[in-house]
C-alpha cells in the first residue's frame, strides 16, 4: 500500500514538473514582450529566480533605452543574487550603478555591490582578498552616504571583516613561532598591532613581538646577537611605553632584563678573549 502511494505522489510530483516547464516554455516562445515581462515579475515574485532571470536576459534588448529597462535590470542583479552568485551579482548592481546614476535606487544597489563581497568572504583557512575588499567597498559605502540607515549594518560588517581578518593574521604569527621562523613571527606580530591598534589583544600582540624577536638573537650567531638583544630592549620600552597597565607588563620585563643580561655576558667575554690576545 506504501509503495503504490509513493509510485503515486512520484507520477503527480512528475506531471506537475512537466506542466510547470511546458508552461514555461511558452513563454519563452511568446511575442508578446509586455506579456513575458510580466510572467518574469511573477516568477521573481514568486522567488523562481531562475526562470525569472532567464525570461530577464531574453528581454535586455527589447526594453532597454525603455523606463521599464531600470527596474528589469534591477530585478535581474537580485537574480543573480538570490541565487547566491555573488559575482556576478557584484557586476550586476555596479553594471546598474554605472546605468542609472541618479536611480532612487542608487544607495540600495550600492550597499548590495559592497554586500556581494561580504558574502565572497571564503572560510578563515582560505585567501581573503574578498574580506578585504569588504571592508574598503563598506567604509566607501559610508562615506558616499553618510546619512543612509544601513550605516549601522554596513559598520557591523566591517567589524565582522576586521576580526576574521586579525584572526588570519593572528594564525600566520602563531605558526611562524611554532616553527621557529621567530623574525617573521616578530614582523608579523608588530604588524598585527599596527594594524589593529584597538584589539583588545594589542598588549599581548606586543609581548609575543618581544618574545619573538628575543628567541630570534638567542638563535643568532654571536656577532649579531648585540644588536639583535637590543631590539629587544627597544620593544619592551615600546611596550612600556604603551602599555603600562598591562598584566604583562612583568614578563615584558622579564625578556628585557635577560637581554640586558645576555648583552652584558657577551661583552664580558669580548674584553676576556681582547685581553688574552
Amino acid at each position: 500500500m506504501f509503495k503504490q502511494r509513493s509510485i503515486i505522489v512520484f507520477l503527480a510530483f512528475a506531471f506537475l514538473l512537466s506542466a510547470c516547464n511546458n508552461s514555461f516554455n511558452k513563454i519563452l516562445k511568446s511575442k508578446d514582450f509586455d506579456y513575458k515581462l510580466k510572467m518574469a515579475d511573477k516568477y521573481f515574485e514568486n522567488k523562481n529566480y531562475r526562470q525569472a532571470q532567464q525570461l530577464y536576459e531574453e528581454l535586455y534588448p527589447v526594453f532597454k533605452g525603455t523606463d521599464k529597462f531600470e527596474e528589469l535590470y534591477y530585478k535581474d542583479a537580485y537574480c543573480f543574487y538570490y541565487l547566491k552568485n555573488y559575482r556576478d551579482a557584484e557586476n550586476f548592481f555596479k553594471g546598474f550603478l554605472e546605468v542609472f546614476p541618479n536611480s532612487n535606487k542608487a544607495e540600495e544597489v550600492d550597499f548590495m555591490h559592497a554586500l556581494c563581497f561580504y558574502n565572497q568572504s571564503p572560510k578563515l583557512e582560505l585567501e581573503q582578498t574578498n574580506t578585504a575588499k569588504a571592508v574598503g567597498v563598506m567604509q566607501t559605502f559610508i562615506n558616499t552616504h553618510p546619512g543612509s540607515t544601513r550605516i549601522k549594518e554596513a559598520n557591523e560588517i566591517i567589524d565582522k571583516c576586521r576580526a576574521k581578518l586579525e584572526e588570519k593574521e593572528l594564525r600566520s604569527a602563531a605558526l611562524y613561532f611554532k616553527v621557529g621562523q621567530y623574525r617573521a613571527a616578530a614582523i608579523t606580530y608588530n604588524s598585527l598591532l599596527n594594524s589593529y591598534p584597538e584589539s583588545p589583544s594589542s598588549d599581548l600582540y606586543k609581548m609575543q613581538t618581544i618574545k619573538s624577536y628575543y628567541k630570534f638573537a638567542k638563535l643568532s650567531i654571536v656577532d649579531k646577537q648585540i644588536e639583535r638583544y637590543e631590539k629587544v630592549i627597544a620593544e619592551y620600552q615600546d611596550f612600556a611605553d604603551r602599555f603600562p597597565e598591562s598584566a604583562l607588563l612583568s614578563e615584558a620585563k622579564e625578556y628585557n632584563n635577560l637581554s640586558l643580561n645576555n648583552i652584558k655576558e657577551i661583552q664580558n667575554e669580548q674584553i676576556k678573549t681582547s685581553s688574552q690576545l
